[in-house]
Order: structure tokens, then C-alpha cells, then sequence
């Protein structure tokens, strides 16, 4: 960035000596051109500041893309293969059970392992569902009917918990996206809020969904378009330790669940072109934006997790995370 001197100062001819109001003009525009060069290196300190950060945030997006694609891919080969010693582990227990009828005590042994078998099967469901393509499959939506329906979903959640949500009007905001894909992500950012709020007053428990356009500056001064939907809770907030690892796969705080739900919402968001953001409430609880842009990009998650192959850095699997979650599926009633 340049500045042009467009100001002419009267410099007397050499021999001729300056008078005091000469050198008071001459060191009052050196002045003005000395700040202006210390405004405009530090308005180049902040563009390098800007770049630099956005450039890290994009290269963590893309790592965790290319590790929850290549944690997908081995996930469904895994789940697959435990499937089928799940269901002889069912079908002889079940067997067992049918012969043992006059024995109450065995028998209700081998219905204790039926329903573990059970618990283990809802872990390779939600594992294959984890691992599955999420192709998108745009179309025009309106964003009140998006919402709207979105909390309808959860409606039961909502009741069974005592919890409200309130959904704002969006004022005839539309966006071309997948509502199936879209629906499923708020979904579980409304579970995952109503479970944070387990501690909470029954009267405190509120969630707000909302929709918003917004057109942020770009680093080069240009305006991104950008769709906004937020959920906000009124539980306790999320731990610096616990926001950086709450979307890798299996972690999870709460007694139940297999943690991968908003393992899932970061791939629909990652499918669209666009990101999760998470932060702190000034007022209390946390907030979830997915932000995408107005429409997909070309081509969708299926073509991009396919041509991710080598090169994936290892993803943040917590081995104790899983670990836990396997114990609790299993020991919620203990085989004896």
C-alpha cells in the first residue's frame, strides 16, 4: 500500500537559510507521513494476523474431514464384521433360553445376554450410520419450515425432559441445501442441548433455534455470504477441553450415548461446504452454529470422501472414550 506526497512545501534554494515556519512545515509533514506508514504497517499486521488464523482453522477443518472420512470407511468394515457374531451370539442364547425354561435362574442369564446383545447392535448401528456416505441432495428451503420442522422431531425429547425451545422467526430466509441431512444435524444439536442441561432448574430449561443471513468481511475486504443456524441452551457451557474434543468420534460426557451424534452433525455441515462453530454464552449455556453457504458445492461429500485416500492424518479417538461407551451399553444390567 502506497501513499502518494501530493503536498508541495517551499524549500529555499541551497545558501539560503530556512526560517523557523519553513522547518515547523517541513517536520509536521514528515510527521503526517511517518503515521500514516505506522497505520498502514499495522492495518497489514492485522490482514497477516487474519490470514494466518484462517488459515489454520481451514487446514484443522480439512484434517478432520479427511480423518472422520477415512475413520467412516474403516468403521463400516468394522461394524459389518462384529454384526455377525453378534447374531449367532443372539440366536444361541435365545436357544439356550428355550431349553433352560425350567431353570428361571439360567434362563433369565441368557435374556441378560440377549439385551447386551442388543445394546452392542444400537453401538454398530450408529456406528454404519456414522460411516455412511453423506451425499447431499440440494434443493430450495425455506428456513422457518426447516426449523419448524427440526423441532417437531424432537418434540418428544423436549417433553419427556420438561424442556422448551423456542424457535425465531426467520422472516423469509430461504437456502439450497438438503433438509433431510439438515434436519437430522439440528436434531442432534437439540439432544445434545437438552442433555446438557440435565442439571438445570426444570424451569430454566429452554433452547432457542435460530436462522440468519450474514455477509462477513473477508481478510481481502471482500463479503462472504454465509446461512447461520444456531442453537442456544441454558446448560453449564462447554470447557475449553472438552470444545476441542467434542467432535471427534466416541467422545462423549454423558452417562449414555455413543458419541458419535455431533460427530455426525460436523459431517452434514462438512458435506455442505461449510463449519461448526462452538462458544460460551455471555449469559450462560453454549451455542452451536452450523454455517454454510448458500448452497452446497458441486459434486457433494460422497466425491470428496472418495478421493481421500492417503495421506489421512490419524483423527482424536479417545481409546478410553470408546472404551467407556462399550462398558456402559453392556454393564447397564451385568450378565452374572
Amino acid at each position: 500500500m502506497t501513499h502518494a506526497v501530493t503536498r508541495t512545501l517551499n524549500i529555499p534554494d541551497r545558501g539560503t537559510s530556512l526560517d523557523v515556519s519553513d522547518i515547523g512545515e517541513l517536520l509536521s509533514h514528515v510527521n503526517a507521513v511517518t503515521q500514516r506508514l505506522q497505520q498502514t504497517h499495522e492495518q497489514l499486521r492485522r490482514q497477516v494476523a487474519d490470514l494466518q488464523r484462517e488459515l489454520a482453522e481451514a487446514n484443522e477443518q480439512l484434517r478432520r474431514s479427511r480423518a472422520l472420512a477415512a475413520l467412516g470407511e474403516m468403521a463400516a468394515g468394522i461394524a459389518h464384521e462384529i454384526r455377525n457374531p453378534l447374531a449367532s451370539i443372539r440366536l444361541d442364547a435365545q436357544v439356550l433360553s428355550d431349553e433352560l425354561r425350567d431353570r428361571p435362574e439360567q434362563a433369565s442369564c441368557c435374556r441378560r445376554i440377549d439385551r447386551a446383545v442388543d445394546r452392542l447392535d444400537g453401538i454398530v448401528r450408529d456406528v454404519l450410520s456414522f460411516s455412511r456416505d453423506t451425499r447431499v441432495r440440494p434443493r430450495p428451503l425455506d428456513a422457518d419450515e426447516l426449523l419448524a420442522r427440526a423441532g417437531e422431531c424432537c418434540r418428544g425429547l423436549l417433553a419427556a425432559h420438561g424442556a422448551r425451545l423456542d424457535v425465531a422467526p426467520c422472516g423469509g430466509l430461504s437456502l439450497v441445501a438438503d433438509a433431510g441431512l439438515l434436519e437430522q444435524a439440528l436434531g442432534n444439536l437439540i439432544r445434545n442441548g437438552v442433555e446438557a442441561m440435565a442439571e438445570t432448574p426444570v424451569e430454566r430449561r429452554r433452547l432457542r433455534l435460530e436462522a440468519r443471513r450474514e455477509r462477513p468481511r473477508t481478510p481481502d475486504g471482500r463479503r462472504a455470504e454465509r446461512i447461520v443456524l444456531a442453537v442456544d441452551d441454558n446448560g453449564p457451557g462447554v470447557t475449553p477441553d472438552v470444545m476441542r474434543r467434542m467432535f471427534n468420534p466416541f467422545f462423549t460426557t454423558r452417562a449414555a450415548g455413543t458419541g458419535l451424534g455431533l460427530a455426525i452433525v460436523h459431517r452434514i455441515v462438512d458435506a455442505h461446504g461449510g463449519e461448526v462453530a462452538v462458544s460460551n454464552r455471555r449469559e450462560g449455556g453454549a451455542r452451536v452454529e452450523l454455517r454454510l453457504p448458500p448452497r452446497p458445492p458441486v459434486g457433494g461429500a460422497g466425491e470428496r470422501r472418495g478421493a481421500v485416500r492417503e495421506g489421512t492424518p490419524g483423527i482424536e479417538v479417545d481409546q478410553q472414550s470408546l472404551d467407556a461407551v462399550i462398558r456402559r451399553r453392556i454393564n447397564t444390567e451385568r450378565i452374572s
